[in-house]
């Protein structure tokens, strides 16, 4: 199969002027070496095409592809992760991961609870603040939890996102409003155990991959699974194997994350973190349904290593998952209008 590779690489971001932050959630070119070396052993052809404008460009020259492994992050705007797929849909190709909907959607992290809340899926109180005047609306009692809305890789989050005296708060969000230029999620903290759940497939046919407990070493930024935490890892996160069969609040955190990715249309494969209360209940923290790719320092391949789950078998399963959406008959009709137009 012709698989065409869609991905923002953080190098060209930084040549052009953007900043180690900014460019936090693009990939590195190991993480897309990996990936293409990965569908070649699985007998495929890879092409790789770039970020949306790359993709745009290469579409209108009349190039095809069968499927589009699509990693790209997109650089701006609340809808950023939904570029490429709404680019794919327009074209009727069929690509990895979730739609624009579902990518839109979970990339908004008050939106995301929103919808949970109403189907019944347990996640902390939160308030959304857009302006410093909405502090006042931010009915429940402290500690809390303070994050950019639609930030990824921990952005915004440090140990400043754990307010613990109300008076703060508002400074605390005038800082994040200024620099992320997005509205600022406030949480009810949850003092508990953290965890992470990778998922496979789509619908029905989702699983649970495994699960990890981020535990925080000394040295790291306390309470919070932070931006430098992550950036650091390597010496100041642990992360654990956990099994549902041993442990009922193991149990309770991947029934909570399968649900939540079922009931959101996620699709083929990413993750969900999930954190403790007080009372040892998982509540549902956010969803990544575009999650890194890179084999040895993003959470869903460190949860195949745990799992001894080969790499390569994940971009398989991922495959095969997005496979399902190719449509024989699309390929057919598509093939012949692009020879008829040519």
């Amino acid at each position: 199969m012709k698989i065409g590779l869609t991905y923002d690489l953080r190098s060209e971001y930084l040549a052009m002027g953007y900043s180690e932050e900014e460019t936090a959630e693009f990939d590195r070119e190991d993480t897309i070496a990996a990936i293409e070396k990965a569908l070649r052993s699985l007998g495929h052809e890879t092409d790789r095409i770039g970020n949306a404008r790359r993709l745009t460009e290469r579409l209108a020259a009349g190039d095809r592809w069968e499927l589009v492994f699509n990693i790209a992050e997109g650089l701006s705007g609340l809808s950023r992760e939904s570029q490429v797929p709404a680019i794919l849909d327009l074209y009727d190709i069929a690509y990895t991961f979730s739609d624009p909907l579902v990518t839109g959607l979970t990339l908004h992290k008050g939106m995301t609870k929103q919808i949970l809340c109403q189907g019944g899926f347990l996640t902390a109180d939160f308030a959304l603040v857009s302006s410093a005047e909405d502090v006042e609306g931010v009915l429940f009692d402290p500690p809390y939890f303070v994050k950019p809305v639609a930030e990824g890789t921990g952005k915004g989050i440090s140990e400043n996102s754990v307010v613990r005296d109300r008076k703060k708060l508002k400074k605390i969000c005038d800082q994040l409003l200024s620099r992320f230029l997005q509205p600022v999620l406030v949480e009810r903290f949850l003092p508990g155990r953290e965890f992470t759940t990778g998922i496979l497939g789509t619908g029905k046919a989702a699983e649970v991959l495994g699960t990890l407990e981020v535990i925080l070493l000394p040295g790291a930024e306390s309470d919070v699974y932070s931006y430098q935490n992550k950036k650091n890892y390597e010496r100041v996160v642990q992360y654990r194997l956990v099994k549902p069969k041993t442990d009922p609040v193991v149990a309770a955190a991947e029934a909570l994350a399968l649900g939540a990715w079922r009931y959101l249309g996620c699709r083929d494969a990413g993750r969900i973190d999930l954190r403790c209360d007080a009372s040892g209940n998982p509540h549902f923290i956010e969803v990544n349904p575009l999650a890194g790719l890179h084999p040895k320092h993003s959470d869903l391949p460190i949860i195949c290593r745990h799992l001894h789950f080969p790499y390569v078998r994940l971009i398989e399963r991922i495959v095969e998952s997005a496979s399902l959406r190719i449509h024989p008959h699309r390929m057919e009709k598509k093939q012949r209008a692009h020879r008829h137009s040519s």
